[in-house]
């Protein structure tokens, strides 16, 4: 059954989601804007699994079982700590009739429902996600070192497989790309990466090494130490705002903390 959705607004967007009796979708926490009262709303620890939370053929029932699924679940848990992310989902089933819920992501840009067939998987970074059907699984996929984490910079990434719909978002105006377009491969800075699919590899370099122009890019180019590379034949779906980009904007508004002309390299990051 397909996830009625419709991606409304502007500058802000949200997914509109008109569920059927009994049909299921979660959400990150924080990313829910309203429902109809027939809606019921749930708060779990764990993401969904392909048979909607029960134990997998062959995993068997009985107290095994549930200690296989509690360890699972402290297991997903502990990646999405580990990874900065919100420990909980929300679930949202209609009951008795048709019901709406909406979403919606955390900063002013672009939605996108990503369609699912089970093929092909999914990868987004840790802030993009916001909703899926419940036949869709989440999971942890890559996480970078201590300084992609805490600096926003996207090498967090959640991998969505299975059948059904996902919905992203990211800030700015979406674009979308194939490396194979552009002779197999593409730089892009960390921050503007949101979703690509599997088969596209995805890495981080170093900005020229550590030579005079290397120091020049990072230092009054703005851009640090780094570059994400896409290579493969696949959907990239760039995003053309970065978080960084904004609050270092905020900050230029409001007066204080300027970046200046070293903040590529040596600005600190909260978080």
């Amino acid at each position: 059954m397909t996830l009625q959705q419709e991606i409304v607004g502007n500058a802000m967007q949200m997914a509109v989601v008109n569920l059927y009796p009994g049909q299921t979708v979660y959400c990150e926490a924080g990313k829910f804007l309203f429902k109809t009262s027939n809606v019921t709303m749930e708060t779990r620890l764990s993401g969904p699994s392909d048979n909607g939370g029960r134990p997998a053929n062959g995993s068997g029932g009985g107290m095994g079982g549930m200690l296989r699924q509690a360890m699972g679940t402290a297991m997903q848990v502990g990646q999405r700590m580990l990874a900065g992310e919100s420990l909980a989902f929300q679930y949202f089933t209609a009951q008795g009739g048709e019901g709406t819920v909406g979403f919606a992501g955390v900063l002013p840009g672009e939605m996108r429902a990503l369609e699912l067939d089970g093929t092909r998987a999914w990868f987004a970074e840790k802030d993009a996600f916001v909703a899926a059907e419940s036949s869709v699984e989440f999971g942890i996929a890559f996480s970078g070192g201590r300084t992609g984490m805490s600096g926003g910079e996207g090498f967090v990434l959640e991998k969505f497989t299975g059948r059904g719909t996902v919905i992203i978002a990211g800030a700015g105006n979406f674009i979308d790309l194939n490396p194979a377009d552009f002779g197999g491969r593409i730089e892009v800075d960390t921050g503007c990466v949101v979703a690509f699919e599997e088969g596209i590899r995805y890495g981080v370099q170093r900005v020229g090494g550590l030579n005079r122009q290397g120091i020049m890019n990072a230092v009054f180019g703005g851009e640090g130490l780094s570059l994400a590379t896409l290579e493969g034949d696949g959907r990239v779906i760039l995003q053309s705002l970065t978080i960084e980009g904004l609050a270092n904007a905020l900050k230029k508004a409001q007066g204080g903390d300027k970046q200046g002309p070293t903040g590529g390299l040596f600005s600190t990051h909260s978080g």
